[in-house]
């Protein structure tokens, strides 16, 4: 079985457009350093995902050199007018991949309907790049009617749009809106960032949490349609590479062995079409 780890971030802080990084200590002081691609655990072919809403980091991700780099999702300004033309430069490297804007850090809910230009998201289309939607449960509904409009756009939910795991108790709002997008056939879904929506008291038994997740999302999306990614180094704010790879192993015994390739690889290189 190829895997492909559809999911990771690599950043050099010293570059300095990783706001959220900035400070000291607190929650996020285990990865507040550099992570580079020789710092990957693992063995199998990456796609690097953007981490700051800078055209600099995209340069800076296809610039890295390293033969485990598949290929990398990237940030334009999908609001401005000269992005077609930026795209199109970016579309020649062959490891560009796709694009993600910052969704979840956007404060307008309904950004996606009204920001991005109609050029831009067509123009992205065209050249085969694909949609990265970070997205909460707020956006569900925007990011349906998102999809309706541009028919043509791949688009795929990272971290599976991130349910209220630690509240406890079924998230409504995110069980209606991930069943109707699930409705799509060319929406997909990363099985990816699971591990830190749970509170620390759930990390005691993360199957007890993530299984009922896990089900519901392959009942939506099929084995066919859900992306693994480990979301590294954001993964070792909850936990690490190995059990997050441990607990994937548990939740998707039941499938066949055709089902878990899928899941860990097929459905990452035919989505973003890279060849292995």
């Amino acid at each position: 079985m190829t895997e492909i780890d559809a999911h990771c971030h690599f950043w050099s802080l010293a570059r300095g457009d990783y706001g959220w990084l900035e400070g000291e200590g607190g929650p996020l002081a285990p990865i507040r350093r550099d992570f580079a691609p020789s710092d990957m655990p693992g063995t199998a072919p990456v796609i690097a995902v953007s981490a700051a809403p800078s055209s600099a980091e995209t340069d800076y991700l296809l610039r890295l050199k390293h033969p485990r780099l598949a290929g990398v999702v990237g940030w334009v300004d999908l609001a401005a007018p000269s992005t077609c033309g930026q795209i199109s430069d970016l579309a020649i490297n062959p490891r560009f991949r796709g694009i993600r804007p910052m969704l979840q850090d956007i404060p307008e809910t309904d950004w996606l309907l009204t920001a991005p230009r109609a050029d831009t998201l067509a123009t992205m289309a065209r050249m085969n790049l694909t949609f990265d939607a970070l997205v909460t449960p707020r956006h569900l509904g925007v990011l349906a009617t998102f999809a309706a409009q541009n028919p043509d756009l791949a688009i795929v939910i990272d971290h599976a749009a991130k349910p209220r795991l630690a509240v406890g108790g079924e998230d409504e709002e995110w069980l209606a809106g991930m069943a109707a997008l699930a409705a799509d056939p060319r929406i997909h879904c990363k099985l990816s960032g699971l591990l830190t929506e749970v509170s620390p008291a759930q990390l005691a038994d993360p199957l007890a949490v993530l299984g009922p997740v896990v089900g519901r999302l392959l009942d939506w999306f099929g084995p066919e349609r859900l992306i693994w990614g480990s979301d590294w180094p954001v993964l070792n704010l909850a936990g690490d590479y190995a059990l997050w790879r441990s607990l994937t192993d548990q939740l998707l015994a039941e499938l066949t062995d055709d089902e878990r390739a899928a899941i860990m690889g097929g459905n990452a290189a035919r989505f973003y079409g890279i060849s292995l």
